[in-house]
């Protein structure tokens, strides 16, 4: 017997070029039909969290992922400011009842060497992973798999699906997973397969989209997707059934910093985002 689906559309309004905030974007994925929402750390601290998770309620959502509010990219004394601050977010992304955080990992440095990269990310994540699960929360980490990114800089950093589990690995805590994206999972050359490895709690969130067609995949870049389906170049259903099939039970949104969709109406944004979603998700349901 077939597993049923578990993952959810997630309305993630910067990806789809649309400004709102926290309340806003509650009433933009309700009235679009996601059945999830970005939660904003900082709206949640300074509004207080009660009135948004109301809201929620009230409108029969639940919360996506958040981002982590941690610059780890950049300078020592940018990431210990952030970290300090990180307790404070921590703790009012908890009172909101938000489980998952996610963030992006820098493919390239002209800087640091592969190693020296993987070692200082780990070290600062560890910091971080360590306090998000002093109140409850995994983190996601997602890689990136274009390759026209992790070859931009002078040396290559962490950009597959295996170099990202031996970063987790490396970090050594178990609130600590997978952000999946099926452009970075194809871009990598990976298979159903690759997913299939996981279990679904290996996966904190995850990211939907296609590719343009008539660009080499080695050719792509990173800003310059398509929503789920628009051109079949990528296999958004061999992808989902993967995550069906480890019992993946996180949201899931469309990312595809598309020109054309950026430049829309909100409201059309919304709901052409989450129809394609929608058309994405009917390849495994039933």
């Amino acid at each position: 017997m077939a597993a049923d689906r578990r993952f959810f559309t997630a309305l993630v309004p910067g990806s789809i070029g649309v400004r709102a905030n926290q309340a806003e974007a509650i009433r933009m994925a309700a009235e679009h039909g996601f059945a999830s929402v970005q939660p904003v750390p900082a709206a949640l601290a300074e509004d207080g969290a009660e009135r948004h998770v109301q809201a929620l309620r009230e409108q029969g959502l639940r919360w996506a992922a958040a981002g982590l509010p941690v610059n780890f990219r950049g300078d020592e004394a940018a990431f210990e400011q952030d970290l300090a601050a990180l307790p404070g977010a921590a703790s009012a992304l908890q009172s909101a009842g938000v489980d998952r955080v996610g963030t992006w990992l820098r493919p390239s440095s002209d800087s640091l060497t592969y190693m020296q990269n993987f070692r200082q990310t780990a070290r600062r994540l560890r910091a971080a992973a360590s306090v998000l699960q002093d109140h409850g929360l995994r983190l996601g980490l997602e890689y990136v798999g274009t390759k026209r990114n992790w070859t931009a800089g002078r040396h290559s950093a962490v950009h597959t699906l295996a170099g990202t589990l031996e970063l987790i690995s490396e970090i050594g805590l178990p609130n600590v997973g997978l952000v999946l994206d099926s452009w970075h999972w194809w871009t990598s050359r990976e298979t159903g397969e690759d997913i299939r490895g996981l279990s679904g709690s290996d996966v904190v969130s995850a990211d939907l989209n296609d590719a343009p067609a008539g660009v080499p995949r080695d050719d792509q870049y990173d800003n310059q997707r398509e929503l789920p389906l628009a051109t079949g170049v990528i296999d958004v259903g061999e992808f989902l059934r993967a995550l069906v099939d480890i019992g993946y039970d996180g949201p899931i949104r469309a990312e595809p910093f598309n020109k054309t969709l950026n430049e829309m109406e909100d409201g059309q944004a919304c709901r052409l985002t989450v129809e394609a979603l929608n058309r994405a998700f009917a390849l495994v349901d039933g």
